[in-house]
C-alpha cells in the first residue's frame, strides 16, 4: 500500500516564498505616517487606510518576489538559501512572475485610488525595490539601496492622506529613521554569508569589510535611528505615550546589537526577525496610544 502525498497549495508556497509575515516589518510605520497626519489634518478615512494597505503588502510581495527571482541562482550557491522555493522547485518560475505582475497592478491600483500624485510616484517606488536585489552584483553597499526602498514607506503613506509634498516634513524625517533602521538591520543579516559571498562574487559590506566593520556600522545606524525617530516625534508634536515607545525601541535595539558579536552570529537570526518585528510593532503601538490620547 502506498501514500500519496498531498500536492503543495501553490498560494500558500507563494506566501512563503515572499515571506508574507514580514510585513510587519515596515506596515506599522506606514500606519503610523498616515495617522498622525489624520491627526493633523483631522482628515481621518477608512478607505485611505484600506488602500495604504493594500499599497504596502502588494509593494513588498513584488519586491520580495522580485528578489527571489533575480537571486535564485545565488541561493542555490549559499546553503543557507539553498532551501529556497525557487531554488527546490516548491515555486515555479512562472507563478514567481505571475506574482510580481499581479502585485504591481495591485500596487498601481492603489495608488490611483489614492491621489494622482501617488498614481505619479508610484513607478519612483517601485525602482529600488527591483535595483535592490542586483546591487550586490555592483556596489558594497546595497544595504543603502534597501534603506531608500524602505524609506519609501512613510513618505508615500503621507502623501496618500494629503495629495501634496507641503508640510511633509515629519514623514521624511520618519521616512529616514526607518530606512536606516532596516538597512542597519540587514547588515547584520548580510554578515552570516560573508564567506559564501567572498567565494561566488556576491557584493557587500560586511564582505568587503568584515563583520566587525558591519556590525559597528549597524550600531552607529541605529543610534542614528532612534535619534531620527525622535526627531519625527518632535516635528508631529507627540505625547508620553510615543517617547514611552521610544525609550522601549531604543532599548530592543541595545538587546539586538547586545546578542551578535563578530565571533558569534548564531543568534543573528533572532536579532533579525524577532527583535526588529517588536521594534515596528511597540513604536506603532506606543504612537497610536499616543494619538488616541
Amino acid at each position: 500500500m502506498t501514500t500519496e502525498t498531498a500536492p503543495a497549495n501553490p498560494v500558500k508556497s507563494f506566501l512563503d516564498l515572499v515571506k508574507f509575515e514580514h510585513s510587519v516589518f515596515a506596515l506599522p510605520f506606514a500606519y503610523l505616517s498616515t495617522l498622525t497626519v489624520m491627526s493633523l489634518e483631522s482628515a481621518f478615512s477608512w478607505g485611505v487606510l484600506w488602500w495604504v494597505t493594500l499599497a504596502m503588502v502588494s509593494g513588498r510581495t513584488l519586491a520580495m518576489a522580485a528578489n527571489r527571482i533575480i537571486d535564485r541562482k545565488v541561493d542555490a550557491e549559499n546553503p543557507r538559501t539553498a532551501g529556497r522555493e525557487l531554488v527546490t522547485g516548491a515555486v515555479s518560475l512562472k507563478t514567481a512572475y505571475w506574482g510580481c505582475a499581479v502585485s504591481l497592478a495591485v500596487f498601481l491600483f492603489s495608488a490611483a485610488m489614492l491621489n494622482p500624485l501617488c498614481l505619479v510616484l508610484s513607478p519612483l517606488a517601485v525602482v529600488p525595490l527591483i535595483v535592490y536585489p542586483y546591487g550586490k552584483r555592483f556596489t558594497d553597499y546595497p544595504h543603502a539601496i534597501l534603506a531608500l526602498a524602505q524609506a519609501v514607506a512613510p513618505v508615500g503613506a503621507w502623501l496618500a492622506v494629503t495629495g501634496t509634498f507641503a508640510g511633509s516634513g515629519p514623514a521624511w524625517v520618519l521616512g529616514a529613521a526607518v530606512g536606516l533602521w532596516i538597512g542597519a538591520f540587514d547588515l547584520i543579516y548580510a554578515c552570516q554569508d560573508v564567506e559564501v559571498d567572498r567565494r561566488i562574487g556576491v557584493r557587500s559590506t560586511p564582505a568587503r569589510w568584515g563583520v566587525a566593520a558591519a556590525l559597528r556600522a549597524s550600531t552607529v545606524s541605529h543610534v542614528v535611528t532612534v535619534g531620527l525617530f525622535a526627531w519625527f516625534g518632535l516635528l508631529a508634536g507627540v505625547g508620553a505615550f510615543y517617547w514611552t515607545g521610544l525609550v522601549i525601541v531604543a532599548g530592543i535595539l541595545a538587546y539586538e546589537h547586545a546578542i551578535v558579536k563578530p565571533d558569534d552570529l548564531s543568534r543573528a537570526n533572532r536579532a533579525f526577525f524577532a527583535a526588529n518585528g517588536y521594534v515596528a510593532i511597540a513604536l506603532f503601538v506606543f504612537g497610536l496610544l499616543d494619538l488616541y490620547v
